[in-house]
C-alpha cells in the first residue's frame, strides 16, 4: 500500500470518529502540526503513524482491527469513569461516600450520554 492510501484511510477513519485535530493531539500526545503534516502526506516519523493508527484502530496498511463502535464504547468507558471518580471526589470532599453500585450506575449513566445523549460531542474531548 503507498503512503498516500494510508493517509486517505486516516483521514477517512478521524472523520468517521469525529475527533477533531486538536483532540487527536492530545489523545496521541503528539502535535497540532506533526499531526497535519501526516494528513498532508508529508514526512514523520514512523512512530507518529504507528501512534495515529493505534489511536483510530487501524493497522500499518489502513485495515481496521477495531470496529469504530469498540473505539467509541472504550472510550466511552474510560471518559465514564473519569467522570465518576470526580464526583466520587467531590462527595468524599462533602464527608459522603458513594456506594460502589452508586458508582456503576454512574459510570454507566455517563457512558450512555457519551455514546448516544447530551455528552456525545465531548466523546473525544480530552
Amino acid at each position: 500500500m503507498k503512503r498516500f492510501e494510508l493517509v486517505k484511510k486516516i483521514r477517512k477513519r478521524r472523520e468517521d470518529l469525529d475527533i477533531t485535530i486538536e483532540n487527536l493531539s492530545k489523545l496521541s500526545g503528539l502535535g497540532v502540526q506533526t499531526i497535519n503534516r501526516l494528513l498532508r502526506n508529508e514526512d514523520v516519523k514512523l512512530s507518529t503513524v504507528e501512534s495515529i493508527t493505534n489511536l483510530l484502530g487501524l493497522d500499518f496498511a489502513g485495515n481496521e482491527i477495531i470496529s469504530l463502535e469498540e473505539i467509541k464504547r472504550v472510550r466511552a468507558k474510560e471518559k465514564a469513569k473519569f467522570l465518576a471518580s470526580l464526583v466520587q471526589g467531590t462527595l468524599s470532599l462533602e464527608m459522603q461516600s458513594a456506594e460502589d453500585t452508586t458508582i456503576e450506575e454512574i459510570i454507566s449513566s455517563f457512558e450512555k450520554d457519551l455514546l448516544h445523549g447530551k455528552y456525545k460531542k465531548a466523546l473525544w474531548v480530552s
